[in-house]
């Protein structure tokens, strides 16, 4: 019988590769300690994917609450959200220093050196509560008030330990590339990129996207609901409604705000809005029309999927398929034309594409643009210039907008922004267009890398960011998703993503949709909306 580790059984290729992090049985995420049974189809997880990354990622924090804990014992750390490699963190309790960061810098060097093994103990919850009493702790607490978790995990290094949602580096020595860096009131722990795993890249952070972050954060601070663990409390309190309404009232706000600004800039005649997929453009797009209406503004759309190329013309991919997502795939001459002649009032014969055949049609409809409308226009490229290069930079008003979530599960384990998306994503998918959540998965590391490509580079262009994400969400979807990816199982290679995403569901209390306003962003993707899709 087998009783070595992963580790110790692949010992020479993680030693000669150097980026191996974890492992892979039966398409079920494992950490390097993990024991093989005979039949185990077992693959080496590296840095450079996806789940490696994530890895990575919690394996530096994790060094670095040591290091915290080690250097400044009472410091309250926070782990607030992700910037482009870089996590933005904070201290509650202290002002963070530069000789505060160096000295916790150091002492996190010097972990990592050492190679300290990293152990994952399991208690039941009457252990841990044991524990918990004795230790006087909320490190990983919030594992006792789920009632889908028999045990309680928490990850030892040394005397150290902290809870960390999914599997951990076996040992400190796995995470060698950090810095930390002063940013705003806080700091950011910068490590490699996907790409790059052996180096730290030139810093680049988005202030836009962190001032739209902030504004939230301190928002869902004054409310008290910053962690799923307070907002379970106020579900199990009886409070669902009025949570509910607190955050449809911000988003009405923040709508209302983004119209009001565009209609003191005079000479707006162009509304671009852009963002990743499952941001709830759609519904936002109708709701900001709404508001525009109220200040005298009536918004007229038009589609950029009626202007692609025809169909010989459209770019090819690096696999010779064609490349419907790049810019050159858009007739840019005719679009900018025909927005010229919008503009200066002129009237337009409207194209529609015919995606079977691949080519334009036009059945008669015109379009001609009064004093008191404005163009709104939808679409992936909204935010590059390139797509409206002829139309002067006063008549553009740019909207970037995207679920960016503030909430985290507890101080040291944050919600993926991404992860909000991709849950809204296999509800919706599979409510409105019949496809499985399995499916949903399969295709999902295609459409960020069509949004890293296309859509982010461009997000500080925007004039106004707008978070669509709900507080309550997850609480609302759940109960959609939690069945769907009870069907996918360990014959599919996403069956480790479906189960990270059961798992982290399990955290949350459920709230009835009677609770969603028909006019809820939320709507679009569960149904029920006063609007039209």
């Amino acid at each position: 019988m087998n009783n070595k580790t992963v580790a110790e059984l692949y010992e020479k290729e993680i030693k000669e590769k150097g980026t191996i992090i974890a492992c892979s049985s039966n398409y079920e995420i494992k950490s390097l300690n993990y024991i093989s049974k005979e039949h185990d189809k077992i693959e080496l997880i590296d840095v450079t994917t996806r789940d490696g990354r994530r890895i990575y990622i919690r394996g530096i924090l994790y060094v670095m609450s040591k290091a915290f804990s080690e250097c400044y014992p009472e410091a309250l750390l926070t782990v607030n959200y992700q910037l482009t490699n870089a996590m933005y963190c904070e201290v509650d309790n202290m002002e963070v220093t530069e000789e505060m960061l160096q000295k916790v810098s150091t002492k996190m060097q010097e972990i990592i050196e050492k190679d300290i093994p990293i152990r994952k103990i399991e208690m039941t919850k009457e252990e841990a509560e044991e524990f918990y009493n004795k230790e006087r702790t909320i490190r990983g607490k919030l594992q006792l008030d789920n009632k889908l978790k028999e045990e309680v995990s928490l990850y030892f290094c040394e005397e150290y330990y902290n809870y960390f949602y999914g599997v951990m580096p076996i040992s400190t020595g796995y995470v060698r590339y950090f810095e930390i860096v002063p940013y705003y009131g806080g700091f950011l722990l910068r490590y490699p990129s996907k790409n790059n795993p052996n180096a730290l890249e030139q810093s680049s952070t988005s202030k836009k996207l962190f001032t739209t972050l902030e504004e939230y954060k301190d928002i869902h601070k004054v409310l008290d609901i910053n962690t799923v663990y307070k907002l379970n409390k106020q579900i199990t309190q009886g409070n669902s409604a009025e949570l509910v309404l607190l955050a449809e009232a911000l988003h009405e706000k923040k709508i209302s705000d983004i119209a009001d600004n565009i209609v003191n800039r005079k000479d707006v005649k162009v509304v671009l809005i852009a963002g990743p997929s499952s941001s709830g453009k759609t519904t936002f797009a109708k709701r900001l029309g709404i508001q525009l209406r109220l200040n005298g503004l009536k918004p007229v759309t038009i589609s950029v999927d009626n202007y692609f190329v025809e169909r010989k013309d459209t770019p090819l991919d690096a696999d010779g398929k064609y490349d419907f997502e790049c810019l050159e795939a858009i007739d840019l001459k005719l679009f900018n034309d025909h927005l010229n002649t919008l503009l200066n009032g002129g009237e337009i014969l409207c194209p529609t594409f015919d995606f079977k055949v691949g080519t334009k049609k036009y059945n008669g409809e015109t379009m001609k643009l009064a004093d008191d409308e404005v163009l709104v226009i939808e679409g992936i490229h909204c935010l590059n210039d390139k797509l409206t290069a002829s139309i002067p930079k006063e008549k553009k008003y740019k909207v970037y907008i995207s679920a960016l979530t503030v909430l985290n599960i507890d101080y040291y384990n944050r919600i993926s922004t991404t992860d909000s998306r991709l849950i809204r994503r296999m509800v919706r998918d599979n409510n409105f267009r019949g496809y499985s959540a399995l499916h949903t998965l399969q295709i999902w590391d295609s459409v960020n890398r069509g949004e890293t490509k296309h859509i982010f580079p461009f997000q500080e262009e925007a004039d106004s960011m707008f978070n669509t994400s709900l507080i309550y969400e997850i609480c609302v979807l759940k109960k959609y998703l939690m069945p769907l990816l009870e069907e996918i199982d360990n014959t599919n290679p996403e069956f480790a993503e479906s189960k990270r995403l059961y798992e982290f569901l399990k955290y949350f209390e459920d709230i009835e949709d009677k609770y969603v306003p028909e006019n809820s962003l939320l709507r679009e993707f569960i149904g029920g909306s006063v609007f039209e899709y």
